[in-house]
């Protein structure tokens, strides 16, 4: 059970140095028409025109929000996704131009990384 315990605080640390929003800065960036425009919408059958990154970011928030222990199995594994994501579009580097501006940094900061800051 203790190795249980390690596992998610590791996952916890990575999860916590990923994202580096806060929740209420991050729910205000999903109100945004940058936010909503960029992403995946993928083929997850829900036909809701939401993105992957947008449907995250509204579940960020909640984690963020969510005492420790009260965090479940399917949450460790939500926040090993982001940590994921945000590693791999981070080693992308981004546009040569303009970052703050650019798709590439929006569709992070859905998954609640700024790379600006």
């Amino acid at each position: 059970m203790a190795e249980q315990h390690d596992d998610h605080d590791q996952i916890a640390k990575n999860f916590n140095e990923a994202v580096n929003m806060a929740p209420a800065e991050l729910e205000r960036f999903l109100d945004s028409d940058d936010s909503k425009r960029v992403g995946w919408k993928g083929e997850d059958g829900k036909g809701d025109g939401e993105s992957v990154g947008h449907r995250s970011g509204r579940r960020i928030v909640e984690l963020k929000r969510t005492k420790k222990a009260e965090l479940t199995e399917d949450d460790y594994t939500h926040m090993k996704k982001v940590v994921s994501y945000v590693h791999r579009h981070l080693a992308q580097g981004g546009p040569a131009k303009d970052k703050e501006h650019s798709d590439w940094r929006y569709s992070l900061m859905n998954w609640g990384h700024d790379p600006l800051k």
